[in-house]
């Protein structure tokens, strides 16, 4: 059972974090409790399984970054742990994972490449298969639009100010 504190944190770190120098004393401020309250909270909901991760969700557009590629690699399975480390040591790469292999599409690792321009994104794949060493099967698919993002908003809580 959910105390009303905790409703109260899950409420505020379901939201946008804030633009600032000490994001989670803001938020702590906002809930009327103490920065180093709400950080225990948090990693206990991590520890607990009540919380699978705390993410944020960047707008790179804003950044000037307003080309995105997801590039699909066909990578040898002994390689993939190492491959998918050099990818993301990569600033312009946000994420990377691995999936399974099905039918006639034989790519088993993907990665989000963002750059200033298309170009810009197809130097850094270069860079990243070229770090790698071995040849590798890749195709690069750029984005066409963007879809709307938001971050998970699981409940609101409203809290008496008595």
């Amino acid at each position: 059972m959910l105390s009303k504190l905790d409703k109260s944190i899950i409420s505020v770190i379901s939201k946008d974090i804030p633009l600032a120098a000490e994001p989670f004393r803001e938020m702590a401020e906002a809930i009327g409790v103490d920065e180093a309250v709400l950080l225990k909270r948090i990693r206990s909901y991590k520890k607990t399984g009540l919380m699978r991760k705390f993410t944020a969700v960047l707008n790179h557009r804003k950044l000037g970054f307003t080309h995105n590629a997801m590039v699909v690699w066909d990578i040898p399975e002994k390689m993939v742990e190492r491959a998918a480390g050099i990818m993301a040591s990569f600033d312009e790469v946000s994420h990377c994972y691995e999936r399974e292999i099905k039918d006639d599409w034989n790519f088993n690792l993907y990665c989000m490449v963002h750059g200033r321009s298309k170009f810009g994104c197809i130097n850094i794949v270069k860079k990243i298969a070229n770090k790698i060493g071995h040849v590798v099967q890749y195709s690069i698919l750029f984005s066409t639009r963007e879809e709307k993002k938001t971050g998970a908003n699981y409940f609101t809580v409203k809290v008496n100010s008595k």
